[in-house]
């Protein structure tokens, strides 16, 4: 596996929570920093050793990641929107 996405979001009891798109990996933390350091050790727990090299995590934005996957693609990032998110009947 070469990269994991998480999805960041407030707790309704308060700090963060973090969950991995197609993987079951969860974690929650009291603050943003806190948060990294556990979806690290998320991450190592997860996976055996020596399954997963990754590098140092990054953070980004939805739209930074619509841009990067619309770029991929060759799309603009209105028109991989609306590929992504238009109602089907």
């Amino acid at each position: 596996m070469n990269e994991l996405i998480f999805l960041v979001e407030h707790a309704p009891e308060g700090g963060y929570t973090a969950r991995a798109l197609g993987a079951s990996i969860f974690t929650e933390a009291e603050d943003l920093e806190g948060l990294r350091g556990q979806v690290r050790d998320a991450v190592r727990c997860h996976f055996e050793e020596g399954q997963v090299r990754h590098d140092p995590l990054r953070v980004g934005t939805l739209a930074a990641i619509l841009d990067d996957v619309a770029g991929h693609v060759g799309l603009s990032r209105e028109q991989l929107g609306v590929r992504l998110f238009r109602r089907r009947r």
